[in-house]
C-alpha cells in the first residue's frame, strides 16, 4: 500500500493558504477526501509538498487547476434511475398545478443531472413553466454544462438509465448527434442558467420548489453538512422538495424535524415547517 505523500498537518497548511490568499475555504471538507485529492495532484504534477504550497501561493492559474482537481466531478444523465422514477411519481404530480416552478441543481458539475431534470419536466408537460439553475464552484465544469455537448458513446449508458426509470420516449429525441458528440436540444437550454455558487460561503439566491444536491455532501464534514442543509431549507419555498444522494441524509435532529421523508430510500424530502 502506497504511503501517504502528504501529512495531516500539511493538509491544514494547504487549507490555510487557500483561505488566506484566495478566500476559498476548504475547512469544512472531509480531510480524508482532501488528502486523497492532494496526493493525486502531487503525483500528476510530480510535486513535493514544498513545491505544491509554493506554486499554490504564487500562481493563480495553478489555483484554478487546483480547484478543478479538488472538487469531485462525477455525474451522468439519470444517475440512479430509481431516484428519477420516484421524482417522476412523487414530486412532479404535486408540482403540476404550480404556475411557476424553480429548480436548483447545486453542485451541478458538467450539467448532466440538470438536463435530466429538464427532460423529465418536459415529458410531464412542466418544462415551459419551469426554470432550472445549475451551480458549482468549478468554472471549468460550468463551461461544459453551458455547452451541453457530451460524448456520444456515453449516451448509450445514459439511455439505459432513462429506460430503467420508464422514460416515455427515446433519449435520442432530446439531443442532436454530430459525429462523436451529442448536443442537448436547443429548446431544453432556453429555461436553464448555469452560474458560480459556493455552498460553503454563499447564501440563498432565490426561492425554489425543488433543490437537488446529490453526492456532494459526502465530501463535507458533519458541521458543514448541517450548514448546507440549512441553506437549502432557507432556499426552499414552503412544501418544496429537497433531493439528496444515496449515501446522504439530514443528520441534524432539529433540521430533520423541518422536513418529512417523501421517499426515504431515494432521499427525497419535503419542507414542512
Amino acid at each position: 500500500m502506497m504511503k501517504d505523500m502528504i501529512t495531516d498537518e500539511q493538509v491544514e497548511e494547504i487549507i490555510f493558504v487557500t483561505k488566506n490568499i484566495y478566500d476559498f475555504d476548504f475547512d469544512g471538507y472531509s480531510r480524508a477526501s482532501l488528502k486523497r485529492r492532494l496526493n493525486r495532484i502531487m503525483l500528476l504534477k510530480r510535486l513535493d509538498f514544498f513545491d505544491l504550497k509554493s506554486t499554490l501561493t504564487n500562481n493563480e492559474d495553478f489555483f484554478h487547476y487546483f480547484i478543478n482537481e479538488i472538487t469531485v466531478n462525477v455525474t451522468e444523465m439519470f444517475r440512479d434511475p430509481k431516484f428519477f422514477k420516484s421524482l417522476k411519481e412523487n414530486v412532479l404530480p404535486y408540482l403540476s398545478s404550480f404556475p411557476h416552478i424553480k429548480v436548483w441543481n447545486a453542485g451541478c458539475s458538467t450539467g448532466e443531472e440538470l438536463y435530466s431534470f429538464a427532460i423529465l419536466f418536459e415529458e410531464q408537460g412542466l418544462y415551459n413553466r419551469s426554470f432550472f439553475y445549475g451551480t458549482d464552484v468549478n468554472h471549468k465544469v460550468l463551461e461544459t454544462a453551458k455547452e451541453g455537448i457530451y460524448d456520444l458513446q456515453k449516451m448509450k449508458h445514459y439511455s439505459e438509465n432513462y429506460l430503467a426509470l420508464g422514460g416515455g420516449k427515446s433519449l435520442a429525441n432530446h439531443y442532436v448527434a454530430q459525429y462523436d458528440a451529442a448536443s442537448i436540444s436547443r429548446h431544453l437550454k432556453k429555461n436553464v442558467l448555469f452560474s458560480m455558487h459556493n455552498l460553503v460561503s454563499d447564501g440563498p439566491f432565490n426561492e425554489f420548489q425543488v433543490i437537488s444536491c446529490r453526492n456532494v455532501l459526502i465530501y463535507f464534514n458533519p458541521e458543514l453538512q448541517k450548514n448546507v442543509i440549512n441553506l437549502f431549507y432557507e432556499s426552499l419555498a414552503n412544501f418544496g422538495f429537497l433531493c439528496l444522494g444515496g449515501k446522504e441524509t439530514i443528520r441534524d435532529p432539529l433540521l430533520a424535524k423541518k422536513f418529512k421523508a417523501v421517499d426515504k430510500k431515494n432521499n427525497i424530502y419535503q419542507k414542512i415547517n
